[in-house]
């Protein structure tokens, strides 16, 4: 039996727990949720006589013994003009992101349906340094393209070798081609912002390789305004089938037969495409306006010139010499100009080609194609960078690879990653066989069209279909 004293220890200790245990329970002290169970369990088992605590009850944290304050309601966007402008400026953009993952995952492509975007979300995506032009840099190209051109020639004539002439020609024609494409930035006032040193740098290189600069620029002018369309399109638009049925079995072969379709540029410059009528060495072809006869005037009489010059070192130092120095050079040149402009509008798939309403001018400029050209791209201007240079010809060619970065999350598939190439681009060798051999002609009805084959022409049972609305 317990002593008095005893008792009463007992009795004043549990008298000062309770009173403890109460008051943590009135304040309770901040803990972690985790932890909380374990310490009300212990908690218990010390209260005597206090049953032991049932397993679901060591589990469950103990509930708040005062209520939580009330969660803020956020403010409504539209009762602030600037709140509601952003809430719809961020939703907007949410579902762009979401039509774009949508069209980005879809397992079947319509190359031929209008693009999600407009021009003007294309162009916003170019970084506003693309646009600026250098002529100073852009004449650095001139120089360093012309002091190549000087040495070459200088080497083959000291060298004078048939085993160093094959090089030459080869190399020095990519050099003539070169050469065009700062013309042609000249033509597009890419070059840069002054008329009159575009002009004077244009007629100065394109002539020297015996291209008519403004004859040319015009009408190049107008296959950028019209890329895409059936009939309004200058260069390498496709044939319809009326037309083609019309050819000459011989024309038909000699057209999609290599190497005639590499050598076909100073005859457009004569007598244009199949179904078209000028020249542009003629200032009354239907190609100019009156007001630009004066242009073609005068570049005409630059191209003469050339052959003059060209004909009187003949006569001094012989044809040979001119021919291997200058005029296998040029046909070198004529093949770059012709294979490169083939390919970007040929090749693929899934290029359309359009009429009336359906054409715009930013779906004409997306059925253009990117190709990589290896080690080619730094010595022609990076020229393979072809859908920005049709979409916006503005930019100097050295800020296309740039602004096509830019710009590629936006045109999303319909920007045609190009193949990889090695140092030298030969996989286009049969990229371009395979397209002369498929890529006949379109039908004559439809405002959406793709290329159609010829059987008799392509070697085999097989024909493209022919898709159009």
């Amino acid at each position: 039996m317990l002593s008095s004293t005893t008792l009463l220890l007992r009795l004043h200790l549990l008298h000062r727990y309770r009173h403890r245990h109460l008051h943590q329970i009135e304040h309770p002290p901040p803990t972690h949720p985790s932890i909380e169970p374990r310490r009300e369990e212990r908690r218990r088992r010390r209260i005597p006589g206090h049953p032991s605590p049932l397993p679901h009850e060591s589990l469950s944290p103990p509930l708040p013994l005062h209520p939580l304050p009330p969660t803020p309601t956020p403010a409504d966007p539209s009762t602030h003009p600037a709140m509601a402008a952003a809430a719809m400026r961020q939703q907007r953009q949410e579902q762009e992101a979401s039509c774009k993952a949508t069209e980005d995952h879809r397992s079947e492509f319509d190359a031929a349906k209008p693009p999600p975007f407009r021009i003007g979300d294309v162009r916003a995506a170019v970084p506003a340094h693309c646009w600026r032009k250098s002529p100073l840099r852009s004449l650095s190209y001139v120089a360093r393209d012309l002091a190549v051109v000087a040495a070459l020639a200088a080497a083959a004539w000291g060298l004078d070798s048939w085993a160093v002439w094959p090089l030459y020609w080869a190399v020095q024609g990519t050099m003539f081609w070169a050469l065009f494409v700062l013309g042609h930035d000249c033509g597009h006032g890419s070059f840069s912002d002054s008329g009159t040193l575009n002009s004077v740098v244009g007629h100065l290189l394109h002539t020297f390789i015996l291209v008519p600069y403004n004859g040319w620029r015009i009408s190049h002018r107008t296959h950028h305004q019209n890329h895409g369309h059936i009939e309004k399109d200058e260069s390498w638009h496709p044939i319809t089938e009326r037309l083609y049925q019309k050819l000459e079995a011989r024309t038909k072969k000699l057209r999609f037969s290599v190497p005639f379709p590499l050598l076909a540029f100073p005859v457009y410059l004569w007598y244009r495409s199949p179904g078209k009528t000028g020249s542009h060495f003629n200032p009354s072809s239907g190609l100019f306006t009156p007001k630009e006869r004066l242009d073609v005037i005068i570049s005409t009489t630059c191209w003469f010139t050339m052959i003059a010059l060209l004909i009187g070192m003949a006569c001094v130092f012989g044809p040979v010499p001119v021919l291997k120095l200058y005029g296998v050079p040029y046909v070198v040149f004529v093949m770059w100009l012709d294979l490169v402009t083939y390919l970007h509008h040929h090749g693929h798939d899934d290029l359309p080609w359009y009429r009336g309403e359906e054409w715009s001018y930013l779906r004409g400029g997306l059925t253009t194609v990117d190709r990589d050209y290896g080690w080619i791209n730094n010595i022609h201007h990076d020229i393979g960078t072809h859908v920005i240079h049709h979409l916006f010809p503005q930019i100097p060619h050295y800020h296309l690879v740039e602004a096509t970065k830019a710009a590629s999350p936006v045109l999303g598939r319909y920007y045609r990653v190009p193949e990889k190439s090695g140092p030298l681009p030969v996989h286009l060798a049969s990229v371009l066989l395979k397209s002369l051999r498929v890529d006949h002609f379109v039908s004559d009805v439809g405002d959406v069209v793709f290329y159609q084959t010829d059987p008799s022409l392509s070697g085999d049972n097989w024909t493209g279909t022919d898709k159009h609305k």
